[in-house]
């Protein structure tokens, strides 16, 4: 894949134009990580996403967000309160999440402001509780130890 940027001093807006010979995976990518920079700022993690449930489109706050996970249909993120599509791949959340979203599992990213409890088990997985809902998700023990890390970043 060949990158070439060029600079045009008379544009009012940037432009990104990507051509190529077939939409591919790594393309779709690559327009939904410019689309998602767009939306949140070259300097500012994402704040809200577009996401859909059935043929219902929404905007939810990623602070409202407990946790993200994949299954065969794609990749949902889970509030209190429902499940939402969202049209990005678990990497390519994990670019553009504020710092208090951090990867749980292979199929999973969690927010750690969310985190009521977490039941640990050393000889497997442990399970993280959210408060006011009875949504709960696993976190693997590869990445606990990032887990914990994250947590106590947070206390202080």
């Amino acid at each position: 894949m060949k990158i070439r940027i060029e600079m045009d001093s008379s544009l009012t807006e940037d432009e990104v134009v990507i051509r190529c010979g077939h939409i591919s995976d790594d393309i779709n990518s690559i327009c939904r990580f410019i689309d998602n920079i767009s939306v949140a700022g070259d300097s500012e993690p994402c704040k809200s996403l577009h996401c859909s449930k059935g043929n219902t489109e929404y905007h939810i706050s990623v602070s409202d967000v407990l946790f993200f996970e994949t299954d065969t249909n794609g990749v949902y993120a889970h509030t209190a309160t429902d499940a939402f599509n969202t049209k990005f791949r678990l990497y390519e959340l994990e670019n553009i999440l504020p710092k208090n979203f951090v990867r749980v599992s292979k199929s999973s990213i969690v927010n750690v402001d969310c985190i009521l409890s977490i039941d640990r088990n050393i000889a497997a997985s442990s399970l993280i509780r959210f408060g006011k809902t009875h949504k709960q998700i696993y976190v693997s023990r590869l990445y606990f130890k990032d887990l914990r890390n994250r947590l106590n970043e947070r206390r202080f």
